[in-house]
C-alpha cells in the first residue's frame, strides 16, 4: 500500500472510531438533498487538535504547485470555514518566510440553501487564486455555489478539497478535487422525494 492510500485508510478509520462519520441516520445536507450518512462537524471540531491533524494530512495531498499558488482558502460555514481557516494558517508553515501570507474567506449560509459572500471578502478575492475547502463533499453542489461566488468576485478557483468524499458528486467544477478519505455512501435523496421523510423518520438533530 502506498503512502497516499495508507493515509486515506487511516483517516477513514479515525473518522469512524471518533464518531465523526455517522452512517445510520436521516440527515438534511442543506443543499436540497437528504441521506443516511453524515460527517458530524460538531464532533470533528470539538477538539482543535483533531482538525489540525486532518488539515495537515490534507495539505500533504496538495501538489507542490498548489501549495505555492494558493492565495486564499475559502469554505462554507461552519465546518468548511473552520477547516479552510486552519488550512490557510498551516499553508504558511509550508512556504518560505518571504511568501505572502495566505488569506481566508468564509461563505455564509443563507436559507433555504444558498450561500453569500460578504462585500469585504468579495473585495479580498478579486484577482486571487482560491482553494475551496469543506469538511465533506456530498453532491458537490455546495462547492459549485461557492465557486460561482468566487468567480463573481473576480477570483480563480484552483481546486477543491475535503476531509471526506462520499463519491456521489453530481456537480463538476472543472478543477481538481482532493479528498483525505473516500467512502461510497448510500444514496442521496432529493428532499422533496426523500423516502425517510415519507416514512416519518425524523431528521437527526445535534
Amino acid at each position: 500500500m502506498d503512502r497516499l492510500a495508507a493515509t486515506r485508510e487511516k483517516a477513514l478509520e479515525d473518522l469512524r472510531q471518533s464518531g465523526v462519520l455517522m452512517i445510520d441516520g436521516h440527515f438534511d445536507y442543506g443543499n436540497g438533498y437528504h441521506g443516511r450518512v453524515y460527517l458530524n462537524p460538531h464532533q470533528l471540531f470539538r477538539h482543535p487538535s483533531t482538525i489540525w491533524r486532518f488539515a495537515q494530512d490534507l495539505i500533504d495531498l496538495l501538489p507542490a504547485d498548489l501549495v505555492q499558488q494558493t492565495e486564499v482558502v475559502a469554505g462554507p460555514v461552519t465546518g468548511g470555514a473552520l477547516l479552510a481557516h486552519t488550512i490557510a494558517g498551516l499553508l504558511d508553515s509550508r512556504r518560505s518566510l518571504t511568501h505572502p501570507p495566505c488569506s481566508f474567506a468564509p461563505f455564509n449560509y443563507v436559507p433555504p440553501g444558498g450561500f453569500a459572500l460578504r462585500a469585504f471578502y468579495a473585495h479580498e478575492l478579486k484577482g486571487k487564486r482560491v482553494l475551496l475547502a469543506d469538511d465533506v463533499r456530498n453532491t458537490g453542489e455546495t462547492f459549485a455555489r461557492c465557486a460561482a461566488l468566487v468567480r463573481e468576485a473576480g477570483g480563480t478557483v484552483l481546486a477543491t478539497m475535503e476531509i471526506y468524499d462520499r463519491l456521489e458528486a453530481i456537480a463538476d467544477l472543472g478543477v481538481p478535487n482532493l479528498a483525505l478519505a473516500e467512502h461510497k455512501a448510500s444514496e442521496n435523496f432529493v428532499a422533496s422525494a426523500c423516502p425517510l421523510c415519507k416514512t416519518g423518520v425524523p431528521v437527526t438533530k445535534f
